[in-house]
């Protein structure tokens, strides 16, 4: 009787692990960060209100992340210069699983340290209470889930917007925001 139990415990433990090995087969490299990223890489964001955006043709979306920082600002003696950000990147939109961080370059960095560094392509401003949206050419190095990312789009932001307010000389503003990034390959 133990033995059927047994047996059940197995099998019901390894058809979900068999499922989540089939879902990572592609030609990614496997690393400590692997399994749990590509979950999120199922949906590509809707771009409706920013078509101008949208990943290249020949693209193929391998991650989304949720990001939840600042974008630092400093005043010049005539207005706020922006910075770089500085966020933690989660799996989930309510940052339960950490997967990386984003700062200043602009750099995503994952916690097996694979990166990937942008180059500002185009801009979007569906919420002008928010900093755009982007679309951004990527560079990666090292492995990971940044391996061979080419594209990323910075969308759905809220906050993170320069002060209104006059700055004193040399003065730092961390402006909270949160964003969802998606980064592509070449198929």
């Amino acid at each position: 009787m133990q033995t059927t139990g047994f047996r059940k415990l197995v099998f019901s433990l390894a058809v979900p692990a068999a499922a989540l090995l089939g879902a990572c087969a592609d030609d990614s490299p496997v690393g400590p960060d692997r399994l749990p990223l590509t979950i999120n890489a199922s949906v590509a964001p809707a771009m409706s209100a920013c078509p101008k955006l949208a990943a290249p043709a020949e693209s193929k979306l391998v991650f989304h992340v949720y990001a939840n920082g600042v974008q630092i600002y400093r005043w010049n003696g005539s207005g706020w210069s922006f910075v770089g950000p500085e966020a933690t990147l989660s799996a989930d939109a309510a940052g339960n699983s950490v997967v990386g961080i984003h700062y200043a370059g602009p750099k995503w960095e994952s916690n097996s340290g694979g990166k990937v560094t942008g180059t500002v392509i185009d801009r979007c401003t569906p919420n002008p209470d928010a900093i755009p949206w982007l679309s951004l050419s990527g560079v990666s190095e090292g492995g990971g889930i940044f391996h061979r990312v080419t594209f990323i789009q910075r969308v759905n932001t809220v906050g993170g917007k320069e002060p209104t307010y006059q700055g004193s000389a040399g003065e730092v503003a961390r402006v909270p925001y949160t964003t969802e990034y998606f980064f592509y390959r070449t198929k």
